[in-house]
């Protein structure tokens, strides 16, 4: 779920916390104004909170099959030298982090469909040379095992690349990126441990482009936002001029490189801040050979996408795989993709502190059981996936057999996250407040 930093210029916060968190909130309009009300002000108190700020927020949330209720606060760019803030809205994308690792799979699975692709061929038949671990070289690498983080792959030399670099000369360990072989786990076989690993998601990214041969970033837009008629992507260089507009810049109030916190600073700039320049067209991508290596458009946490449009992917998911009538995917797909593939039994994977406990194909899923509840005192169990980076943190949690579900979307933290600990559950204290406000006041509650 985390991914690396980037280096990106830090820029000071002029004026107070009230004009950082005057954003415009958008409620839906159906349902008692008190509700509402209630609603708004406990979600906008939970993002004012002095533990730990946030420097804008949107989220939805699904009752019964329908958008029951969305809300928006803060600014998803902070003005200083004159320019202007703006306040956070139902079009502002977001860079969701790991949540695009099952947007990345949604598109896979229509290959899938099309006969493209096999979940348990070997995943070398597809790029063109052997996947396999060196310590393991009898036992396949599947797209089974990538999308359940079962593959043996690790993060510990990498996961994202210049263009220019084949992702073979990675994997192979003769190849010039291999060196001691660090991306390979030593100690058990493909299918049989679980640990979460980002370079998965880049390969799968590669894959995909193998079989079409097209460029990630495009493939996705044809596989998945453009049926769905959704804003965002993947590439920011192509993004039209409203959603360039709508894109909400991502904060820490910590320096980029370091992790030194401090709560009572400046809100500093981590990524996506188009304020001088417009975003530059990835390196080397004029050159780029097509399935040599898709990590430039990070397929495992490059997607940009608003709360909004995330509730349009949910609803689908809730109806069968049906968007405005049309099938996007089918029902016996998306049985297969929130399938489990992988529970943890105390010694078959790395919890990440009990933040991982079942898995499916490109998603997390969210028993209510004690210690990983989505929402205080239990009653929401949920499939989905959580998020990230940057100061970004996002759950997208769908009862796929209730039709309902939650979106959040946060563009900057304040404090640590590793600090400011749950009660409840491994995630942050302000991600349980703000779903189990949602689970409370929508979802529990009248509809609002």
């Amino acid at each position: 779920m985390k991914q690396g930093r980037r280096a990106v210029l830090g820029m000071a916060l002029l004026g107070g916390v009230g004009h950082v968190f005057g954003g415009s909130p958008k409620p839906m309009v159906s349902g008692p104004p008190e509700s509402r009300t209630a609603l708004d002000a406990e979600l906008t108190a939970i993002s004012q909170a002095p533990e730990c700020q946030l420097s804008s927020m949107s989220v939805l949330a699904i009752r019964d099959g329908k958008v029951a209720y969305e809300f928006q606060s803060g600014q998803r760019f902070i003005g200083i030298g004159g320019q202007p803030s703006k306040p956070a809205n139902d079009r502002t994308l977001y860079r969701m982090a790991s949540i695009s690792k099952m947007m990345t799979t949604l598109g896979l699975m229509r290959l899938v469909e099309d006969g493209k692709l096999a979940l348990d061929t070997d995943a070398g038949a597809y790029l063109g040379y052997p996947l396999r671990n060196p310590r393991f070289p009898d036992e396949p690498v599947t797209l089974r095992t990538l999308l359940s983080h079962t593959s043996t792959l690790r993060d510990e030399a990498g996961y994202s690349f210049p263009a220019a670099k084949s992702l073979k000369s990675l994997l192979l360990p003769a190849g010039e990126l291999h060196g001691n072989g660090a991306m390979w786990a030593p100690t058990a076989p493909p299918g049989q441990y679980f640990t979460y690993s980002n370079l998965n998601w880049g390969v799968i990214g590669t894959i995909m482009e193998r079989v079409t041969g097209e460029r990630f970033d495009r493939l996705m837009k044809r596989l998945l936002l453009d049926p769905m008629g959704l804003h965002g992507g993947y590439n920011p260089s192509e993004f039209s001029p409203e959603d360039l507009s709508d894109l909400a810049t991502l904060y820490r109030k910590r320096t980029v490189d370091t992790e030194i916190w401090n709560t009572a600073g400046p809100w500093i700039p981590q990524v996506d801040d188009y304020s001088q320049r417009p975003p530059a067209r990835p390196a080397g991508i004029d050159t780029y050979d097509i399935g040599t290596n898709a990590t430039p458009f990070s397929p495992t946490g490059g997607m940009r996408m608003s709360a909004h449009d995330m509730g349009k992917v949910m609803l689908m998911l809730l109806n069968d795989g049906k968007h405005e009538g049309r099938q996007i995917l089918r029902p016996a797909t998306l049985a297969t993709m929130f399938s489990q593939q992988w529970a943890d039994n105390g010694s078959n994977g790395n919890t990440d502190h009990g933040l991982f406990n079942y898995w499916g194909l490109g998603n997390q899923h969210f028993a209510d059981k004690p210690g990983m509840q989505l929402v205080e005192g239990g009653g929401f169990a949920a499939v989905g996936h959580l998020g990230e980076a940057y100061g970004l943190m996002s759950v997208f949690a769908a009862d796929l057999a209730g039709k309902n579900g939650m979106v959040v979307l946060v563009g900057g933290v304040s404090s640590d996250p590793e600090v400011y600990k749950g009660k409840y559950s491994a995630m942050p204290r302000f991600e349980e407040q703000v779903l189990t406000a949602l689970h409370r006041g929508v979802i529990v509650g009248k509809k609002i």
